[in-house]
């Protein structure tokens, strides 16, 4: 089954971060996504720009809306994915629990629904 898992944390707190933090974080995503290629986990995954590129989208009484920026106010912004493949949700949340971000963010896991 596949599963995507949404990594997110406060876009602030990155910025705030040294070039020396950013670059170890970069290199322990490295090694993450590494190591489930490896396990065959791996289907896709990508970090996100900054919520401040983001366009929402809405459709309201046939017109199409746009707004600049994300869709809500929160506290942690959706700063990238992985989608996998796992047996089941508990592989699904132990491939999430090793994702650096986990640590100071969260990360969602949601079965993804394949139409056939």
């Amino acid at each position: 089954m596949q599963y995507l898992l949404l990594i997110y944390r406060s876009e602030a707190e990155v910025l705030k971060m040294d070039a020396a933090d950013r670059q170890k974080m970069s290199a322990e995503y490295g090694t993450y996504t590494q190591s489930i290629i490896q396990s065959g986990h791996f289907k896709a995954g990508d970090g996100l720009q900054p919520t401040t590129t983001a366009t929402t989208v809405r459709v309201r009484d046939g017109k199409t809306l746009t707004t600049d920026g994300p869709f809500a106010e929160t506290r942690e912004q959706l700063g990238g994915y992985y989608l996998v493949e796992a047996k089941d949700l508990d592989t699904a949340i132990a491939l999430a629990a090793r994702i650096p971000g986990a640590r100071e963010g969260s990360i969602e896991v949601r079965p993804v629904m394949i139409y056939k």
